[in-house]
């Protein structure tokens, strides 16, 4: 299976900043020598291509750094060349995991997952919607008609969900943190909000909800936004998952997949527990998971 990594674009964070960045090089890392992966560095994506789904405006503003003050707080990352470097890679890598999974049934983007950023501006620790380009970059191709994507993570894709939010095309199909970011939440085609504090038992019959939306859609396509943030530990994730009931909602997204006969595109998206260590261990499991299950060739 591809698995595409870009850590080694540094992106430049002042000391005390909350997004933990050591977890991208840290889960190539641990991914390094797996008999069932190939790791590859994505090409950058390129103008073209963001502007399938970012404005024109925006995208100046991100390449040249002239956003405003408020533009760059809201996203939350100081500009710099190397975000926008890191960017366009992370865009690339998850149009690399859908080529990936559309050839080979599987496919990983050890980053991306930025689904907090809209056309016009980036939130919540994202640039570009990696997601939303590499759907309209396969849909341009030909390669795809119908997508649903399956988020995971604990914090709501609004980008997401409001770029998609008139195209029947796509799916945009969430479990989510009810009282966590965004605090104003967008409206996708399915959304389901748990109360702070949910378990696995809560969590994983969310998953079976969102999961049976996807099998109606009927797409041709799966994208599994699988943020580690609703582990019990989480900094920023408010829910009380454990690491075996993130392992149990990966195998049934998988299973799902599988029954629907259709790739899975992986990507990475939050994690934000003190003990970096578990959150790599977290999304090791979700792209080991993806090898482990892909469709052999016969």
């Amino acid at each position: 299976m591809k698995a595409f990594y870009s850590d080694q674009f540094i992106l430049p964070l002042p000391a005390g900043h909350r997004f933990p960045m050591s977890k991208y090089a840290r889960l190539r890392e641990r991914l390094t020598g797996d008999p069932a992966l190939e790791l590859r560095v994505p090409d950058a994506a390129g103008d073209a291509d963001l502007l399938r789904v970012h404005t024109p405006d925006y995208l100046r503003g991100v390449v040249e750094g002239t956003l405003p003050r408020e533009a760059v707080r809201r996203i939350g990352f100081p500009w710099s060349p190397g975000l926008v470097e890191r960017s366009r890679r992370s865009v690339g890598g998850t149009i690399g995991a859908a080529r990936g999974a559309l050839e080979e049934g599987r496919g990983a983007n050890l980053a991306g997952g930025t689904h907090h950023a809209y056309p016009d501006r980036g939130e919540g620790f994202c640039v570009f919607n990696d997601v939303a380009v590499a759907i309209r970059v396969l849909q341009a191709e030909g390669r795809v008609r119908r997508v649903a994507i399956v988020d995971l993570d604990v914090h709501q894709g609004n980008g997401t969900a409001a770029i998609f939010r008139r195209d029947p095309s796509v799916a945009t199909l969430s479990v989510h943190g009810a009282s966590n970011y965004p605090f104003r939440k967008e409206v996708g085609d399915l959304d389901v909000a748990l109360p702070d504090g949910t378990g696995d038992a809560g969590f994983l019959d969310a998953v079976d909800t969102v999961l049976e939306a996807a099998v109606v859609h009927a797409p041709n396509l799966l994208f599994y936004v699988a943020g580690a943030d609703a582990y019990e530990h989480d900094r920023l994730g408010r829910l009380s998952v454990s690491p075996e009931g993130l392992a149990e909602r990966d195998r049934r997204v998988y299973r799902a997949a599988d029954d629907l006969g259709v790739p899975v595109a992986v990507v990475m998206a939050g994690g934000y527990a003190a003990d970096v260590d578990r959150i790599v261990e977290i999304h090791a499991h979700t792209v080991r998971e993806a090898a482990r299950t892909a469709p052999r060739p016969t």
